[in-house]
């Protein structure tokens, strides 16, 4: 880009401009992942804030583009308002509980961060798992949240577990089943953010009022981008709130 400059010969003026765009994503198949996020316009101030996202496949995006995954889909929505400078991730598919709860401890992970999310139990209840043993260590996994959010519980939000019941790999299964246990995890999940005075959002609801078949990824069995962004509207409201 070309600029003119008229400079009267009694007057002198300097002009700088800078611009300063950085984008540094790590994104990779394991169990932490760290997305740092620092683009920022000039002349738009912006909160600057870490987030951490802890889960399964809900969390990681299974079989959806990186872009897609809830989190990054909120991060999107909030650019104009908030500048996550990091986006951490501790989720894989197939974990439970206990699984995500051995993953942070073997990760030794010291940082704080300005929010955390929570969104774990499906394979507690695919895999048969007792609502005992969810609530003991589900409960164990919001003390962890917490002191990751600063030791302030109002930085964590817990989102619900997605019924998979209703998508093309439940076909023939037991879906109602599937659906019952389900709601009886959510509660649990609810009944303990209300107890620690966590923020529990619902995004069960999304997955049992959208389904037609663009509402679920390649496999079958997760969901598509287009659900998550119905989770990360949801999401951001809450996460708008806790960062203001």
């Amino acid at each position: 880009m070309k600029i003119a400059l008229k400079i009267p010969f009694t007057s002198f003026f300097i002009f700088a401009i800078l611009l300063a765009c950085t984008s540094e994503v790590e994104i990779n198949k394991i169990p932490i992942t760290t997305v740092n996020t620092t683009q920022q316009p000039l002349n738009e101030p912006k909160i600057e804030r870490t987030f951490l996202a802890l889960g399964d496949s809900y969390t990681i995006g299974e079989s959806v583009d990186e872009k897609d995954r809830w989190s990054m889909i909120m991060i999107d929505q909030l650019k104009n308002d908030i500048k996550f400078t990091k986006h951490t991730i501790i989720a894989t598919t197939g974990w439970t509980t206990e699984d995500l709860q051995t993953a942070i401890r073997q990760k030794k992970l010291a940082e704080q961060f300005d929010i955390v999310s929570l969104l774990i139990g499906v394979n507690n209840q695919y895999r048969g798992q007792s609502v005992e043993k969810y609530r003991k260590e589900f409960r164990e996994l919001l003390e962890t949240s917490t002191t990751f959010a600063k030791n302030d519980k109002k930085r964590v939000m817990v989102l619900s577990i997605p019924d998979w019941s209703v998508t093309p790999f439940a076909k023939g299964l037991d879906t109602g089943k599937v659906a019952s246990e389900i709601n009886t995890f959510n509660a649990v999940a609810a009944e303990e953010c209300k107890n620690a005075g966590i923020v529990f959002i619902n995004i069960t609801d999304d997955t049992r009022t959208y389904t037609d078949a663009s509402m679920y990824a390649k496999d079958g069995l997760h969901f598509s981008g287009k659900m998550h962004y119905y989770w990360a509207t949801k999401a951001a409201k809450i996460a708008q709130e806790i960062l203001k």
